[in-house]
């Protein structure tokens, strides 16, 4: 297969979830089909070109420029975008050259198919291509910003996530539905995509994980009391938890383990997250990192208190893959195939969250058992060829579905 893959941004640094499975899954395609990536570019990051020969055949750079948050441009850019009907976090994105250059690409016949990855990137994909079109859904953003209003404070912050959910709601049904079909990364988010939106073509790849790269060293043991957390620190769900953590779970945990630190690992932490660190007695916040690896080997539980999100975590499949023992709240367990007591813990409320963490820091041999367990599934079930192959197999059938379909209709005389 040839493939037109859309996206908004270049992938590397790989220095968040949805760069990682981008990354492996076209890496693990391009070894059998052609890759065409289309992308909006900012430009100066030679090393993101350069990059890109890891996973595509051909590179295609829409020049583009975005507004930085907190300047005058990006305040100016959210007014404007008020009385605009799509939610801001897709209005940002607009951009009539991609828009036509991927008209071109598609009439041209260059490709056998579309792939549009992430919901943003399909604000530019015109109506009409002659080629079938998928649409890859990392997460069901609607659920994200409802979970984002409901956790908002202030009457005013409020109103505004209320307004982002239901514009998203509306622009994510209507391109769900306006696809060929619709690939999510896990059975729930294509049971919520079924029900929510009423859209048939609908199928789950599940998240995998380099279990060659994530694996233990054998020559470091963790610290006493280290919580670890990873992630991309200028999401606001990262931050939520990270702050709901470190002001409500992690006081509860010192009282009882005197000696448990938390350090927050992710690219561009916030100016709320930096302040963590001073507001809050054992927390410190390492920013960006070359390598993850050290950081989750010293992590005596690596913890994800995520009470916002959507699609899978595969922050806890990397944790998964170097054995370490877990503790993570329903929904940072949401859409992966584990079990609270086997693989990790599972816990909610403030109390909860603390006790588990505590009872795993007061036995290293059951934190170990989870960890070695945790590191089993991912290694037999979770690599990232067959999630490739998986999804190779979902594009082969929407091409023959749509060959079936364009066969029967009335030929011109």
């Amino acid at each position: 297969m040839e493939i037109l893959w859309l996206k908004t941004e270049l992938l590397h640094p790989l220095d968040k979830g949805g760069k990682i499975r981008t990354y492996q899954m076209l890496r693990e395609l391009n070894r059998e089909h052609a890759i065409t990536y289309l992308t909006l570019d900012e430009g100066g990051d030679i090393d993101a070109v350069a990059g890109a020969e890891q996973y595509c055949d051909s590179l295609v750079r829409v020049p583009f420029r975005s507004a930085r948050k907190g300047t005058a441009r990006f305040y100016g850019e959210l007014a404007r975008s008020i009385v605009s009907p799509l939610p801001y976090a897709v209005w940002k994105y607009r951009s009539p050259a991609m828009r036509r250059r991927i008209a071109e690409l598609a009439h041209e016949r260059s490709a056998d198919l579309v792939v549009c990855d992430f919901l943003a990137p399909a604000v530019n994909v015109p109506d009409g291509l002659p080629l079938p079109t998928v649409l890859f859904q990392h997460n069901v953003e609607a659920m994200i910003w409802k979970r984002h209003a409901a956790l908002a404070s202030g009457p005013v912050r409020r109103a505004y996530m209320r307004l982002q959910w239901r514009r998203m709601q509306a622009f994510e049904q209507a391109q769900c539905r306006r696809f060929d079909h619709v690939v999510t990364v896990s059975v729930d988010d294509s049971d919520t995509i079924r029900s929510r939106y009423e859209v048939e073509r609908v199928s789950d790849v599940p998240t995998g994980v380099d279990t060659d790269y994530f694996r233990p060293s054998g020559t470091a043991r963790p610290d006493v009391g280290a919580l670890v957390f990873t992630g991309s620190m200028d999401w606001m769900p990262n931050q939520d938890a990270m702050g709901w953590f470190s002001e409500e779970v992690l006081p509860r945990i010192r009282a009882e383990c005197s000696q448990a630190t938390l350090t927050i690992v992710g690219r561009n932490p916030s100016a709320g997250v930096v302040a963590l660190a001073q507001r809050h007695e054992g927390v410190t916040v390492a920013g960006t990192v070359p390598d993850v690896r050290p950081y989750l080997e010293r992590a005596a539980v690596y913890v994800v208190p995520l009470r916002v999100g959507g699609g899978t975590r595969l922050k806890i499949f990397e944790a998964m893959a170097m054995e370490r023992a877990i503790v993570t709240t329903s929904i940072g367990a949401e859409g992966l195939p584990v079990h609270d007591g086997e693989h990790l813990l599972i816990a909610d409320s403030p109390r909860a969250f603390a006790a588990a963490v505590a009872r795993l820091l007061a036995d290293p041999g059951y934190a170990a058992t989870l960890g070695r367990r945790a590191a089993a599934l991912v290694r037999s079930h979770h690599g990232w060829r067959g999630a490739a192959a998986k999804f190779a197999d979902i594009c082969r059938d929407v091409l023959e579905r749509t060959a079936n379909r364009s066969a029967l209709l009335p030929q011109p005389s």
